[in-house]
């Protein structure tokens, strides 16, 4: 049996050949139906057919040409390129433009292979964000509080050696824009500028000072003595470097301190005139512990740093230091115990930026454990955390899952070798900015109402 399909509708009831013929009237109305459904599609094909106005081909009129015609003056200035700076990878491969090879990787590598530096950064991207919607994020506070004092951005600059050697601004640079974004500035034993000068040149700002405790006691007590008198409020051991790591980068370009003027680095130099033009016409490099020193960078730290080190050491640095005292390369969640036992007012969750123990704990991994294991002693230290941030929402992940605060290295380094103060006013900005839009697309307007809910740790 076949049926009949009326084109007009394919919808509409068929009829099975064979069926009993309709009556007259009943064709009458279903021909007089078909014809206003006939009537009714050649009405629609018109209106199909027809060309709005907006799609009309038209010659352009000047006035409608002349809004679009806004042609910028190419901007070529330092300032400019800054500005369209969006990320601090952007800031990055500016920074590798300008730097000879030798500083550059001296800065932007790791130990051996590099594996822990690489998964330290991949652990801030295996994360999910979890979002609240219909919050009031109409204002986004970044202030927090941290070590008694308050910062307007909850992460400070981690302390770098040898940072005039990057660019010739240096710590001067670090320091002083710190001061002006309200956040801490750490000055680095191996830091290329004396306590002393690095608060007259940030005297409003917020400088703590980075300890490597050497074999010669009385020569680390004379640095915590100058720090307490030039008015640095925290002092940060760091305790990872009991030997220095194998940072190849550095033996394959012959890295000394001060750079060699080699053949290599001067067929570098013709590159990038204006580093070594600054190098060369400002003072040499000294540092924060001593006066002169020529050689490579891991003969420096073995020669001078005390591999003998225990925790009655950290009890000796208690009694002797009076301000807040933080250990920074903790990498257990025993270790951590062990040292706010010891006194320390915090801790900082850090493996050195990768650059001494290859496949060693990633700070963000060991962050949620660490938090528990203090909430559960009824600890108040502070948990700080550094290494693989390259973002405002790298911070804003480490902030939900327990840390109080962060602190930014490499990131700042970038700015600094991309255009002195102003690449690291542009560093920081670029971090809050970051924070300030993940936050409110979290649903969240203050660092305290961050939870370890608002992100997930993604299986691998």
């Amino acid at each position: 049996m076949t049926q009949t399909i009326d084109p007009g509708n394919p919808e509409a009831p068929t009829t099975p050949d064979g069926a009993a013929p309709r009556t007259a009237s009943a064709a009458a109305s279903s021909g007089g139906a078909a014809d206003r459904a006939a009537d009714g599609a050649a009405a629609t094909a018109d209106v199909r057919g027809a060309v709005p106005a907006a799609l009309r081909r038209r010659v352009p009129k000047y006035a409608d040409l002349a809004p679009l015609m806004q042609f910028k003056k190419p901007e070529f200035s330092r300032a400019a390129k800054l500005r369209r700076a969006s990320t601090i990878w952007d800031l990055r491969a500016m920074a590798k433009r300008r730097t000879p090879q030798a500083p550059f990787d001296y800065t932007d590598g790791a130990a051996e292979a590099e594996i822990t530096l690489r998964r330290a950064r991949e652990a801030f991207l295996d994360i999910e964000f979890r979002p609240g919607i219909l919050r009031d994020v109409s204002s986004v506070d970044l202030g927090t509080e941290i070590l008694g004092k308050a910062a307007r951005l909850p992460f400070g600059i981690a302390p770098t050696g040898f940072t005039r050697m990057m660019q010739s601004e240096g710590e001067y640079a670090g320091s002083r824009a710190a001061a002006a974004a309200g956040i801490p500035y750490t000055l680095s034993t191996m830091g290329t500028a004396s306590i002393e000068d690095v608060a007259a040149a940030a005297p409003d700002g917020r400088n703590w000072f980075q300890l490597y405790l050497w074999t010669d006691r009385d020569r680390s007590l004379e640095l915590i003595e100058r720090a307490a008198r030039a008015g640095n409020d925290t002092l940060m051991v760091t305790v990872d470097t009991a030997v220095a790591g194998a940072r190849l980068r550095d033996v394959r370009n012959g890295m000394t301190i001060p750079p060699a003027l080699t053949l290599k680095t001067v067929l570098d130099a013709s590159y990038r005139p204006a580093w070594w033009f600054n190098f060369l016409t400002h003072e040499p490099l000294t540092f924060a512990s001593l006066s002169r020193y020529t050689g490579t960078v891991a003969d420096l730290i073995n020669s001078m740093f005390d591999p003998t080190l225990t925790f009655e050491d950290l009890d000796w640095l208690r009694e002797t230091w009076k301000g807040k005292l933080v250990v920074k390369g903790i990498q257990t969640v025993e270790d951590a115990r062990k040292v706010v036992d010891h006194g320390a007012d915090g801790v900082v969750l850090s493996n050195h930026g990768g650059r001494q123990l290859d496949r060693a704990p990633i700070p963000f991994h060991l962050l949620p454990d660490v938090t528990a294991a203090l909430k559960a002693d009824r600890s108040d230290a502070a948990v700080i955390l550094d290494t693989g941030i390259m973002s405002g929402a790298d911070i804003i992940a480490a902030l939900a899952l327990g840390a109080d605060f962060t602190l930014i290295g490499r990131a700042y380094l970038y700015g600094l070798m991309a255009g002195g103060r102003a690449g690291v006013d542009r560093a920081i900005e670029i971090l809050a900015t970051d924070m300030r839009r993940t936050m409110a697309l979290l649903g969240v307007s203050r660092i305290s109402d961050l939870t370890p809910d608002h992100v997930r740790l993604l299986a691998k």
